[in-house]
């Protein structure tokens, strides 16, 4: 069984190396998007391999593919690599494909190996998470302080959570330039850079949040599935990498709101267990709109001051997640449907 087991771990790491050495190639969101259209397919085409294996395994799985593809152009951009014109800081620009420069790949691939490693870890130790969410969320903080990037970024004098700066178009002042700013000076650079300029008003946020998370939870109950509305909001991003204005990112909300419907309507014994239809859209309509705003919350603390990009869905659904797993605990709810530690 031991000689299985490091075959095994071989045969994953080398898979993984070159998921995130593909990442890095054509871009973290079209790596991302890829995930989603695997999911549809396998999700629709009730092909579990394709789910399990591809879609959230070494080929396109986040936490190797996309994260890969981040830390890639974080290390892109501090090279001097990247000139596209993008608004914020080039190593934000998670659209951009950057080809096959050698140096590049190797450094995508490390982080898909190291996206890899998370995973498994969570996982094997039954973390009451997300173990793919969590390895993006922690592969970005440490691509992050690997090259030389300030950990929160340089936060204006209206305090950290204040977006009124981008609105104004205020610029940041040379005094406060970090080091990392090797593409546009400092002067160049918004002051406050919101992860999406379209999607950050409170309101907003959680109106979005609460219309996605219900049409995730309807999509769970009718197919059963509590990844389908997830391949979709990530498949939807297709439009956005493609330059189409005030596109939406929802797959925070879709994921945790088709997990928490499966979970209320179960007829396994909890507090919650055996709720109605209608009941599990509303539920999934709260949990959208709560992930939705601290994934708001997430990116005016880690995103919007920082250089390098530090995705705000991944950490919100490591927070759903995480909250659906104690109201597993605690008895309210019977079954965290797939969530770690709750079956």
């Amino acid at each position: 069984m031991e000689a299985i087991f490091e075959l095994d771990w071989i045969f994953l790491i080398i898979a993984a190396f070159a998921g995130g050495a593909f990442g890095a190639a054509v871009g973290a969101l079209p790596a991302f998007i890829f995930t989603g259209i695997m999911v549809i397919a396998g999700e629709a085409g009730g092909l579990q391999g394709v789910t399990g294996d591809v879609a959230f395994g070494p080929v396109f799985g986040p936490h190797i593919s996309f994260a890969g593809g981040a830390a890639a152009a974080a290390y892109a951009a501090k090279k001097g690599y990247m000139t596209s014109g993008f608004d914020f800081h080039e190593s934000k620009n998670i659209g951009y494909a950057l080809g096959p420069q050698g140096d590049v790949l190797v450094v995508g691939g490390l982080f898909g190996i190291l996206g890899l490693v998370i995973t498994q870890f969570s996982a094997n130790l039954s973390l009451p998470w997300d173990p793919i969410a969590i390895a993006v969320v922690l592969s970005a903080l440490i691509h992050r302080l690997a090259f030389g990037y300030s950990l929160i970024g340089v936060v204006s004098g209206s305090g950290i959570l204040d977006m009124s700066p981008f609105e104004r178009e205020e610029k940041r002042s040379s005094a406060k330039g970090t080091v990392s700013d090797q593409v546009k000076s400092a002067t160049d650079r918004l002051s406050v850079e919101p992860w999406l300029p379209h999607q950050y008003k409170w309101g907003d946020v959680a109106f979005l949040g609460a219309i996605t998370g219900v049409l995730g939870a309807f999509i769970a109950l009718q197919t059963g599935s509590p990844f389908l509305a997830f391949g979709i909001s990530a498949a939807s991003l297709l439009f956005l990498n493609l330059g189409v204005e005030k596109i939406p990112v929802t797959h925070h909300m879709t994921l945790t709101s088709s997990t928490i419907a499966l979970a209320v309507t179960a007829t396994e014994g909890g507090v919650l267990s055996g709720l109605g239809n209608e009941s599990a859209l509303i539920i999934g309509g709260a949990f959208g709109l709560i992930c939705a705003l601290f994934g708001e919350l997430f990116q005016r603390v880690f995103y919007a001051h920082g250089d390098t990009h530090w995705d705000p869905p991944a950490a919100a659904i490591v927070f759903g997640t995480f909250v659906i797993a104690l109201l597993y605990f605690v008895g309210i709810l019977g079954t965290g449907v797939w969530v770690p530690g709750t079956v």
